[in-house]
């Protein structure tokens, strides 16, 4: 499947990308525990690798439980990769940022269990029934993975059923909504954290025109050239849109690598027809009222810059929701520290002032 990053004129290119139905068995084996002591009715934290079928292919995870009362019931979140081949850390080859183990690790804080997954093309789990087509997969292949969890998640012994929340990382946050509209009981709350926002294609070609500007800016690039790169990259995306058979002949070469994983890799272009047909705003007016919703953009995000989030709080909003809404966290990136120096580590500060804020109402101590 599609790789979250690729390169291309000076500067990377950043993509955003990932479901109850066919949930099947499911197991789970011991994992670490924490050093809190079990005793006085008081059940220690633990963590455990878990698994669970979906469409023919087992799903690994890691379900957080913190510690608790004897018989307590705790709320429970489902953490929601972005897109591309993530972990169910937020990590791909090469590229180690830990943020949803992290942000597990804000909820566990608060007294909220958490599960977290490696989805297709990732960690333990692999490509699985998909190995023979991977070409095949769609959204709604990694929406059913999705809603499968949510299910496994609901059946645990520990969850307060009435507290389902599902927190989603950039294309994550796409799924958050789709899975709140698919599954039942819906969840209480969702936390969208740096979520996709717009079309796919229209997210890349917001990406690619600020490198094409920023060439321009550093002198790697003459406006004339970066004008005709835009006018290029607009004309195949909108030839894709009209479901042609985007020619390579005409483009840039640059132009070419910049597209070739969305446009021309043909495993991936099944995939990107079905989640750039999907425009978030529209999901998140379909969220069902009452629904407490984080939003968090960074002011430094690359990937969903502020400028093109306001369509998506506005049907969140319309769609009646509560909660904290739109949080805009100075200087962090898409991957929710301040400077790659520090990715891997800590969470930024305002990133879990966020999430704790959302999370207050579910908040839990033993």
């Amino acid at each position: 499947m599609r790789v979250m990053r690729s390169a291309a004129w000076p500067g990377a290119v950043a993509a955003i990308c990932v479901g109850l139905a066919a949930c099947g068995s499911a197991t789970s084996s011991s994992g670490s525990t924490s050093t809190f002591s079990s005793s006085g009715g008081t059940v220690a934290a633990v963590s455990k690798n878990v698994s669970f079928v979906v469409d023919g292919t087992t799903t690994y995870g890691t379900l957080d439980v913190p510690a608790h009362s004897s018989g307590q019931h705790l709320a429970a979140a489902l953490i929601i990769a972005g897109s591309g081949p993530t972990d169910r850390n937020g990590n791909q080859a090469g590229f180690t940022p830990d943020n949803l183990r992290l942000i597990a690790n804000v909820l566990a804080s608060q007294g909220i269990m958490s599960l977290r997954f490696d989805k297709y093309f990732s960690g333990q789990t692999g490509a699985g029934a998909l190995a023979s087509d991977p070409g095949s997969a769609t959204v709604n292949t990694f929406l059913r993975q999705d809603d499968a969890a949510y299910a496994f998640l609901h059946s645990q012994p520990e969850t307060d059923t009435s507290k389902m929340l599902v927190v989603g990382h950039s294309e994550g946050g796409m799924y958050a909504m789709l899975v709140a509209e698919s599954v039942s009981p819906p969840p209480a709350g969702l936390a969208l954290i740096e979520p996709q926002d717009q079309r796919f294609l229209s997210l890349l070609q917001i990406q690619l025109d600020e490198q094409l500007n920023a060439a321009v800016a550093q002198f790697t690039m003459t406006a004339t050239t970066a004008k005709q790169y835009a006018t290029q990259i607009s004309g195949a995306i909108s030839e894709f849109r009209a479901g042609q058979q985007v020619s390579q002949a005409g483009l840039s070469p640059l132009v070419v690598q910049a597209l070739a994983a969305e446009l021309f890799t043909p495993v991936n272009v099944t995939y990107v027809r079905a989640d750039d047909a999907i425009y978030p705003p529209s999901l998140a007016a379909k969220v069902p009222g009452g629904t407490r919703v984080l939003v968090t953009d960074g002011t430094a995000d690359t990937n969903i810059p502020p400028s093109t989030i306001g369509p998506l709080v506005q049907g969140l909003k319309s769609a009646g929701t509560t909660g904290p809404g739109l949080v805009m966290i100075q200087g962090i990136d898409h991957d929710l520290f301040l400077s790659p120096s520090t990715s891997g580590s800590a969470l930024d500060p305002g990133v879990v002032s966020a999430i704790t804020t959302w999370a207050q109402p579910y908040a839990s101590t033993p």
